[in-house]
């Protein structure tokens, strides 16, 4: 029984990359040094409110995406929904296409995250709720339901989770305007000793293998959560991960990370409360050649503004937590944005 025991633990963290690391470091050499944010429009609370038909307003994307653009960015992540796909097909797809035909007619390329485990459990199609005054991120939805997630046993709805990975992955395979997919944003262990979101986090690279989409794949680590980790760095085409720390803290990780041989980017960083700020990150990831994303972009419905601690806030902070513009475009600080435009070129 012992030795069955170990034989499992030890299959489950690899599956199997599509990309050798060469191959993987030849694509990466053929990239600009990239530099982007997270986005989600302001108007939209989250994930639903942006796809959506009723709430998908080209105007703003449109608007935001010039904002990233002029500051150098040349990269944004993005969040799709399971539930936006079971609703409209057809039209999520189609509304994908139109956010791609607006990114880069702004120079900008994308990497869309299929699964979320982070904030709200229980998303639900249709109306989304206002936000609640002074709290980070009080609309955002996990993808799937926890529910559907937890089911690892019966997998009754992972019938439809597979249809929707294969279906997006096979519809965007070879477009040239997406650089990688992120298959699932902090998986979470809540349940059973740490293997909650395990089967579904190996089920969505499985899922991915079958199609073989011409671009990367990964899953980005963050805190330190052994056994996931050991499972998105063992079957990521390319190393991504989270930083929210200082930046003695980030040239350490990046050191760590390198070692591994694959291309390194930061999928999500700059919290200026916890000395993730632009001013001491953005000069490292330059000097490393590591791709960074930070967190947020226009100041909106998601208020990232206010930090995680505490859980509600009662007035606008001085220090903002992300987002680098008011929803006027009028920068938070200038000498951030300045900074951007040095490093990237853009000034």
């Amino acid at each position: 029984m012992l030795a069955f025991i170990l034989l499992v633990l030890s299959s489950e963290f690899t599956i199997a990359q599509t990309m050798s690391a060469e191959k993987a470091n030849e694509w990466y050499a053929l990239q600009p040094w990239l530099v982007g944010c997270n986005f989600i429009p302001s108007t939209a609370i989250n994930q639903l409110e942006m796809w959506q038909e009723e709430t998908f307003d080209t105007a703003t994307i449109n608007r935001e995406l010039g904002l990233a653009s002029s500051v150098g960015m040349n990269i944004v992540r993005v969040y799709l929904h399971d539930l936006a796909y079971e609703a409209d097909k057809e039209g999520f797809k189609q509304r994908i296409n139109t956010f791609l035909e607006l990114a880069t007619s702004h120079g900008i390329i994308t990497s869309f995250v299929i699964f979320d485990d982070c904030w709200q459990p229980d998303p639900k199609i249709g109306k989304q709720p206002e936000p609640k005054p002074g709290v980070h991120n009080s609309g955002w939805v996990q993808s799937p339901h926890t529910d559907v997630a937890n089911d690892f046993r019966k997998r009754t709805e992972w019938g439809r989770l597979e249809a929707y990975v294969k279906d997006i992955l096979n519809t965007f395979s070879g477009d040239e305007r997406i650089l990688y997919w992120d298959l699932y944003n902090e998986p979470s262990p809540k349940l059973l000793h740490g293997t909650k979101a395990l089967p579904l986090l190996k089920e969505v690279f499985n899922w991915a293998r079958e199609i073989n989409p011409s671009q990367p794949v990964t899953s980005g680590i963050f805190f330190k959560f052994k056994r996931y980790n050991k499972f998105q760095l063992n079957n990521s085409d390319i190393i991504t991960f989270h930083n929210y720390y200082d930046a003695k803290h980030l040239q350490k990780q990046i050191t760590d990370l390198k070692k591994l041989g694959r291309p390194v980017i930061c999928t999500e960083w700059m919290a200026r409360t916890r000395d993730s700020k632009v001013e001491t990150h953005l000069p490292i990831f330059k000097a490393e050649n590591v791709g960074c994303i930070m967190w947020g972009l226009v100041s909106g419905k998601t208020q990232t503004i206010y930090s995680w601690r505490p859980k509600v806030h009662d007035h606008e902070p001085e220090w903002w937590f992300h987002d680098l513009f008011h929803p006027d475009g009028k920068p938070y600080n200038n000498a951030e944005v300045e900074l951007f435009r040095k490093l990237t070129g853009k000034e």
